[in-house]
């Protein structure tokens, strides 16, 4: 005679899974991939433990289905702030004109300073505020131009160690810090400055921009990731999409 199944833990868990897919379209890609496989086996287990009517197991699933929105939430705070920034920020109708030259002038001044070995480190603020993320930082509210950008970089100036912020087609603030990144396995060869791009990128959707002065390279630095050396073409894809 076989024993009635109990389904209610199990749809708990199902109900969950759902929730946490719905909420992972709004995060990156690799993130929902790690939050899949951790509902698909917490739903595996809580199937299994009900088949076989195993008390004890089922448990230990319905308590841990119970906490794991708090888990979630620790392991990936990052991302879900994120995404809850998303989420709040509401959809502009009318999106301020891209400005080609601005374009220009950013690779311009990043190629000067490349080619000088003077450090420099430029945000281009995207769809999500990164205002509670900076400190410091002197309001600017100036048009975009290669000879500003470097005027600011140049190693006499005041506010060259932070970094410089990029709205549209305007430098807003310069002289900010970043939230340093604590990620262990940024390579050691990677200073202050990418530290705080990834830090930065980690906490929201900007594209940062790294020119290092031990080597001259650039890097891009976005979603968590560093392109070191990046390519002018593939740097200036990157730029135009981001001021979009």
């Amino acid at each position: 005679m076989s024993c009635p199944i109990d389904l209610s833990g199990l749809s708990d868990s199902i109900i969950l899974a759902a929730l946490v897919y719905l909420f992972s379209l709004k995060i990156r890609r690799d993130v929902a991939i790690r939050l899949f496989a951790v509902m698909g086996v917490l739903v595996l287990f809580s199937l299994v433990a009900r088949l076989l009517g195993f008390a004890p197991l089922i448990r230990v699933v319905d308590t841990i289905t119970l906490s794991m929105p708090i888990v979630l939430a620790v392991i990936f705070q990052n991302d879900l702030r994120r995404a809850l920034l998303m989420l709040g920020k509401p959809r502009q109708q009318h999106a301020t004109p891209v400005d080609d030259g601005t374009v220009v002038e950013v690779l311009r001044a990043l190629a000067d300073l490349a080619s000088r070995q003077i450090g420099a480190l430029i945000v281009v603020v995207r769809h999500q505020p990164i205002e509670h993320l900076i400190q410091v930082g002197t309001d600017i509210d100036a048009i975009v131009t290669s000879e500003l950008l470097n005027s600011i970089f140049l190693p006499y100036s005041p506010i060259h160690d932070g970094a410089v912020i990029l709205h549209k087609n305007k430098i807003t603030k310069a002289g900010c810090l970043l939230p340093l990144s604590h990620n262990p396995d940024i390579a050691k060869s990677f200073g202050t400055r990418h530290r705080a791009a990834l830090g930065l990128s980690e906490l929201s959707d900007a594209l940062v921009l790294v020119v290092s002065e031990e080597t001259g390279k650039i890097s891009a630095v976005h979603d968590s990731k560093i392109t070191y050396d990046i390519d002018t073409a593939d740097l200036k894809r990157l730029l135009k999409k981001s001021l979009e």
